[in-house]
């Protein structure tokens, strides 16, 4: 059925938990989010349920995986679930308002070219089938292939070649100009 009701103990180190993975990980958790959702409400809304179920999950965490692992994981997954009910198969491309990217430079032209470059990566990203974009999405955050394997349950190796093919598709269309429709 479900768990037993939890102790204060239980909550109290949820919390801590909780707490930990939101200042270690709240950032990336914002830029997952980005990637999964252009449209600025919506982002806030799928942010919103990843907290609700990274903070529901925590009580299951039992330190077999990394706490950084785990927060990936759940946070995948509920963008993922997410996406699917949505059954949004149309692009959605993040505009220069809402981009992540620093807007302070001395060169401004080559700072837009790099924004609307990530951009346009970023829709082709968003364009990927849900493995391929978690897979890119956490090695775009410098996750070593052993723990995306981790969270989204392939091996290493599998992880690996996924990315290298997954970045071949992505080159040739960004050369093709996939996206810029």
């Amino acid at each position: 059925m479900g768990q037993p009701p939890a102790d204060a103990g239980d909550s109290s180190r949820v919390r801590e938990l909780y707490e930990r993975a939101v200042a270690d990980y709240g950032n990336a958790l914002k830029r997952l989010t980005r990637a999964y959702e252009a449209d600025a409400d919506r982002r806030r809304d799928v942010l919103q349920e990843i907290h609700m179920a990274l903070w529901e999950s925590l009580a299951r965490f039992d330190g077999r995986s990394a706490l950084g692992t785990w927060v990936y994981r759940v946070a995948h997954n509920t963008a993922t679930s997410i996406c699917i009910r949505r059954k949004s198969a149309r692009v959605h491309l993040v505009s220069l308002e809402d981009s992540a990217l620093p807007t302070a430079s001395i060169d401004r032209e080559r700072n837009l070219d790099e924004r609307q470059v990530m951009e346009r990566l970023l829709g082709l990203i968003q364009r990927l089938r849900p493995l391929d974009r978690q897979v890119m999405l956490l090695y775009l955050e410098d996750i070593d292939a052993r723990t995306i394997g981790e969270i989204v349950g392939l091996s290493a190796a599998n992880v690996a070649t996924k990315i290298h093919r997954v970045k071949k598709v992505l080159v040739q269309q960004f050369r093709e100009g996939v996206g810029d429709e």
